[in-house]
């Protein structure tokens, strides 16, 4: 597979972690991706793809593309057998200025591109996109439109610095003293995490605790389950593999089995450790 990505240029780059593009003949069919304190736009270009924004819920075909603000719990991606995008990995905030509605109204409810903007505006882009010379005129275009497309959105700075300061502290960090030091209310910060993030501080906090905790384990060794939650901070080993469950729809033997079989099929691939192939 093709992949490049590139980080925009201010003001974008206080919303936005890289701009990306993507191309060719995945490795895995599906991925499952734990909740993750991050939100992620695609302009899809291929074949359709196909998510499942949880357990309850019906798998769906996006075709355009789609917007996903930060999830609370593990959600699925189905990859066609050649896929061509591009795309925005967002900060938890980062969607706020470029959506008509509050992110809760998102929560856990992947939408079109086409339903955030409309029909004329993302037929438009996607053609333009389609017809550029190559992914880094791709790149440029999709970050034209982002540009074009920034309002200013009240609360955004008060929520970026709070939401900086748990990311710092990976969920350490007490919401009250947040809030103590914002000169805000409890109500006031959790209704402004809520319009522009789709989650309170506090949910916040605890998906950013358990990302670090997964993304320190090395899955090619032996693994102390104990420790592991010990060293996090989770109040047992049974919290632990509560909310590992709620994050990832897995327990983490089974995580640990499904991910370490990737490995074994696909020797030297680079993987984070955040996506979970599961085909």
């Amino acid at each position: 597979m093709e992949y490049l990505s590139r980080v925009p240029r201010p003001p974008l780059d206080g919303l936005i972690d890289d701009l990306y593009y993507l191309e060719g003949a995945p490795p895995y069919a599906r991925l499952t991706l734990p909740a993750s304190p991050a939100a992620l736009l695609i302009v899809n270009l291929g074949a359709p793809f196909r998510i499942r924004a949880g357990t309850d819920i019906e798998t769906a075909e996006y075709a355009d593309g789609c917007v996903v603000t930060m999830p609370t719990h593990a959600w699925e991606f189905g990859y066609p057998l050649q896929t061509r995008s591009v795309g925005v990995h967002f900060k938890p905030w980062g969607p706020a200025p470029f959506l008509p509605m509050p992110a809760a109204e998102l929560c856990d409810r992947p939408v079109t591109v086409e339903q955030v903007w409309g029909r004329p505006a993302i037929a438009e882009l996607r053609e333009r996109l389609a017809t550029a010379a190559g992914p880094h005129e791709m790149l440029t275009l999709l970050e034209e439109e982002l540009m074009r497309r920034l309002c200013e959105t009240a609360g955004l700075g008060l929520v970026r610095h709070a939401s900086s300061v748990i990311a710092a502290t990976s969920g350490a960090v007490a919401i009250g003293d947040l809030r103590v030091a914002a000169g805000v209310s409890s109500t006031h910060l959790a209704q402004r995490f809520k319009e522009l993030i789709g989650v309170t501080p506090k949910r916040l906090a605890r998906t950013h605790r358990f990302a670090a905790t997964l993304l320190a384990i090395d899955f090619a060794e032996p693994i102390d389950w104990g420790d592991v939650a010990g060293g996090a901070g989770y109040f047992d080993q049974a919290h632990f593999g509560h909310e590992f469950r709620a994050f990832t729809g897995l327990t983490p033997t089974r995580y640990v089995e499904v991910r370490r079989r990737f490995l074994r099929d696909h020797p030297g691939h680079v993987l984070d450790g955040w996506p979970l192939p599961t085909d």
